[in-house]
């Protein structure tokens, strides 16, 4: 072959290169060492700290909602968990994104703000007499739809009296309405 017909004394390599390929295996079997002492020592911090979680039939969970795309919704707007769940049968969510519910009562958080919805729908029917004049607007979910209602201010009885009526619901709603929207838009 034409390695046989070469001179031995002629293939010789260069100081440099040889001191810069000792370096090279010296630098990879230190980096290799290390990551298997990290390994190690990542291993018995986890066998010393974890704990399986034990997660049964009926208990509540609430659930990582990284994974859930809303474009709707901005970033910092999201939650983090959302729930909470009730577990079935088995969990088939992995066991990292899931996390225990723990409820809380009102006395551990007094001054937290509960979130009003208006329960006093009333059927056109149920009025109290003639519109004054439509004071707010507000977008709830009933029987999982998105409905429209407004609190309505009658003319005779007080202030106290306003109710929140549904958009048909309201007598002559097309001409209270048009007056709201339009009193919205100034």
């Amino acid at each position: 072959m034409l390695a046989d017909h070469l001179k031995k004394n002629l293939l010789s390599i260069h100081t440099t290169a040889r001191d810069f390929n000792y370096m090279w295996k010296k630098a990879c079997d230190t980096a290799a060492r290390c990551i298997d002492e990290a390994k190690e020592y990542s291993k018995q911090r986890y066998e010393k700290t974890h704990k399986e979680p034990d997660f049964r039939e009926g208990d509540q969970v609430l659930l990582c909602a990284l994974n859930f795309n809303n474009p709707r919704v901005l970033n910092k707007m999201r939650y983090s968990f959302v729930g909470p769940f009730t577990i079935i049968r088995f969990i088939v969510f992995p066991v990292s994104l899931v996390k225990p519910y723990h409820q809380t009562g009102e006395d551990e958080f007094p001054s937290r703000n509960k979130i009003h919805t208006p329960q006093n729908i009333l059927k056109a029917e149920d009025s109290i007499g003639p519109v004054k004049k439509i004071m707010k607007a507000s977008k709830i979910r009933l029987n999982g739809k998105d409905d429209r209602q407004y609190l309505v201010r009658f003319k005779y009885p007080t202030a106290d009296r306003d109710k929140w009526l549904a958009e048909d619901s309201i007598p002559d709603g097309y001409l209270h309405l048009r007056i709201f929207r339009a009193s919205r838009r100034a």
